[in-house]
């Protein structure tokens, strides 16, 4: 999961495999596999290494106990 904040600067954790799209209309907004959207105030580049940090991180455990 990511943290991101909210534009109401609400901090919220999102599951990275629901994510289908993040685009930056100028706002940053998620959309979620169900069709929920969130508008987010991190950019576009910042949601998209949050994503690859994360990945990487279980990835890389999931070997280790192996």
């Amino acid at each position: 999961m990511i943290e991101v904040t909210k534009i109401n600067g609400v901090k919220m954790l999102v599951n990275t495999s629901l994510i289908e799209t993040v685009e930056e209309t100028p706002d940053t907004m998620i959309t979620l596999t169900s069709g929920k959207k969130l508008i987010v105030k991190e950019s576009r580049q910042e949601v998209k290494e949050l994503v690859r940090i994360t990945r990487k991180d279980v990835f890389s455990n999931i070997h280790a106990e192996n």
